[in-house]
């Protein structure tokens, strides 16, 4: 086979190839979206932020929830405050600076107040930087 006639047959075929990896990648991508759409309101993904935060900072991460939340945090030199927010309404606060903290508010508890936008949240209220994490699950995530 010449020169010419190799590069005719692979750029021939290379088209077949790609449009069949193009079928593949969009099924793929339907069928992903086939099994994590849940339904009209369901989480998109779990929330995540980690950043460092200055005195008098803060950071937050918010999601719909209809169920259930569970909100986790930490903190590095003297801790934060966190926050849980609905609507962005503070319903939950930790009483000081701590370097970790967790809650769940679920239906099956009997403590969810119920379907909205909820929000965790720190704020460094000391004197030294800190570094934050935070995470934000909710309903079918947890």
């Amino acid at each position: 086979m010449s020169l010419t006639a190799s590069a005719t047959a692979t750029a021939t075929a290379a088209p077949s190839r790609r449009s069949r990896l193009a079928r593949l990648t969009a099924g793929a991508a339907l069928a992903a979206a086939l099994v994590g759409g849940a339904g009209a309101g369901a989480a998109q993904a779990a929330q995540y932020t980690a950043q460092t935060l200055a005195p008098g900072q803060s950071a937050c991460v918010s999601q719909y929830a209809s169920y259930q939340v569970r909100g986790l945090g930490t903190a590095t030199a003297d801790g934060a405050r966190f926050k849980v927010l609905r609507n962005g309404v503070v319903i939950q606060a930790t009483a000081g600076r701590v370097a970790s903290w967790s809650t769940e508010l679920r239906s099956q508890y009997g403590n969810f107040p119920g379907p909205a936008y909820y929000s965790v949240c720190a704020y460094n209220t000391g004197t030294r930087s800190t570094t934050v994490s935070l995470s934000l699950l909710t309903d079918a995530e947890f």
